[in-house]
C-alpha cells in the first residue's frame, strides 16, 4: 500500500517537473511600443491629421490645440476668423479639432516695401519713311522732293545767257511727306508694395453711453465692462468687417467681433440682440447690437480691443469722454 502511495506521488512530480521545463522553453510575447511618435518643429499637420506628442512645439505660424480649445477661441487669441482657419487647414467642420493637432493660425505675407513689377506693353515704333535729300543723284522721279518749272527755248549765245544757265534753277515747291511717330517706349514701372495699416489707421469711438464699471486688468479682465439698459444700442468702435456672431464661448454669451485691419478686432459681448450678420461689413458708429445680460449677472457690454489677438487696454485707444 505504501509503495503504491510512493510511486503515485514520484509520477506526479516527474509530470509536473516536465510541464515546468516545456513552459520555460517557451519564447515571450513580442512587446509593442505605442507611444506616439514626437513631433518635429518643422512638421505641418493639418485638419484630420493626428494627434501630436504632448509636449510638442509648434512652429511659427502654428498652434498646438489643447484641451478646451475650440475654433472660435484659437481664432480670438490668434486675430484671426474661424472660417479662415478652417479654410487654412483644409477643416470640412469646424466643430471637429482634437487635442494635440496643430493648425495653422497665420499666413506668410510679403514684407513691406518690397518691391512689385507692373508690366505693361511696349509699343513697337512703325517703320518712318525717309525721304532723297535735295540734289541727290539716286532719286527717283516717283521719290523726288522737288517739283522744277519746264526750260525755256533756246538763247542767243552770250555771256548774260551762260550766266543764267550756269545759276540752279529755282524751287517753284516742295512736296512735304508727314513723318509718322510712333508712341514713346514705355518701361517697365516698379511700384513698392503698400505697408500694412498701422497702429492710427484705426479710428476708434465708445460704443456705448453707458457707465463704466471694469476697467481692462492684464492678465484678468481683457476689457471694459459698461454698464446699460437691456436694449440700450451698441455700435461698431470702428469700421471694419464682422468675422463672427456666436454665443459658443463661456463667459462672453451672445457676442460678436469686428475685425478693422491686419492688426486690430474688437469685441462686444453679452448681448440681448444681434443686429449684423458675419461677413458684413460695418461703418463707425453703426448700431450692430442691443446691450443684454446673456451669460452675465446684469445688462452690460463687454468691450475689448485686441491686437494680433492679444487683449490690450481699450483706454488707451477710445478718445477721452
Amino acid at each position: 500500500m505504501e509503495l503504491s502511495q510512493n510511486m503515485a506521488t514520484s509520477g506526479l512530480l516527474l509530470a509536473l517537473v516536465w510541464l515546468l521545463a516545456g513552459c520555460a522553453s517557451q519564447q515571450p510575447a513580442p512587446v509593442i511600443d505605442r507611444a506616439a511618435p514626437v513631433a518635429q518643429p518643422g512638421d505641418q499637420q493639418v485638419g484630420g491629421s493626428s494627434a501630436l506628442a504632448p509636449g510638442a512645439i509648434a512652429p511659427p505660424g502654428y498652434y498646438i490645440v489643447k484641451k478646451g480649445d475650440t475654433l472660435i477661441s484659437i481664432g480670438l487669441e490668434h486675430g484671426q476668423s474661424y472660417r479662415d482657419l478652417a479654410a487654412w487647414n483644409n477643416l470640412d467642420n469646424p466643430n471637429k479639432i482634437q487635442v494635440g493637432q496643430q493648425l495653422r493660425v497665420k499666413i506668410a505675407e510679403p514684407e513691406a516695401g518690397a518691391p512689385v513689377a507692373i508690366a505693361k506693353p511696349i509699343s513697337i515704333p512703325a517703320a518712318v519713311e525717309t525721304s532723297q535729300p535735295v540734289g541727290s543723284s539716286s532719286a527717283s522721279p516717283d521719290t523726288e522732293m522737288l517739283k522744277r518749272e519746264p526750260k525755256g527755248g533756246k538763247l542767243p549765245y552770250s555771256e548774260e545767257a551762260m550766266a543764267k544757265l550756269q545759276k540752279p534753277e529755282p524751287v517753284s515747291a516742295i512736296e512735304i511727306i508727314p513723318e509718322t511717330r510712333s508712341a514713346p517706349v514705355e518701361k517697365p514701372v516698379v511700384k513698392p508694395a503698400p505697408a500694412p495699416a498701422g497702429d492710427d489707421a484705426v479710428e476708434w469711438s465708445w460704443p456705448t453711453a453707458g457707465k463704466l464699471v471694469n476697467n481692462f486688468v492684464d492678465g484678468s479682465t481683457k476689457g471694459l465692462d459698461i454698464a446699460g439698459k437691456t436694449g440700450d444700442p451698441v455700435q461698431a468702435a470702428a469700421a471694419g468687417k464682422v468675422i463672427l456672431v456666436s454665443s459658443a464661448l463661456r463667459g462672453y454669451g451672445n457676442f460678436l467681433i469686428i475685425k478693422h485691419n491686419a492688426a486690430y478686432l474688437s469685441v462686444y459681448a453679452h448681448n440681448s440682440r444681434i443686429l449684423v450678420k458675419e461677413e458684413q461689413t460695418v461703418t463707425k458708429g453703426q448700431k450692430i447690437a442691443e446691450i443684454g445680460s446673456s451669460d452675465s449677472d446684469q445688462p452690460k457690454l463687454h468691450f475689448e480691443i485686441r491686437h494680433q489677438g492679444k487683449p490690450v487696454d481699450p483706454m488707451k485707444f477710445l478718445p477721452a469722454r
